[in-house]
């Protein structure tokens, strides 16, 4: 091999190995925290109103959950 061959072989392995150390790039996504609300009263069964309740309270969202039918308030964490 001449010095030019050599010199290639050597570029491309350079660029091939700092493209692998950098790795694959990520996007990181936002989570939801709950929290079971302290004003809504009785069994939950519309989502609509655990969100109303949540918002009075200073969160995102709400959900009703779980076989006992709690209110659950949302927010990105």
């Amino acid at each position: 091999m001449d010095t030019l061959q050599k010199l290639s072989v050597v570029a491309i392995l350079l660029l091939l190995s700092s493209n692998e150390m950098n790795g694959p790039v990520g996007v990181a996504l936002a989570r939801d925290c709950e929290s079971k609300s302290h004003k809504f009263v009785g069994p939950c069964v519309r989502h609509a109103n655990c969100k109303s309740v949540c918002q009075t309270e200073g969160f995102s969202g709400g959900r009703c959950r779980g076989a006992r039918h709690r209110c659950f308030c949302t927010k990105i964490c």
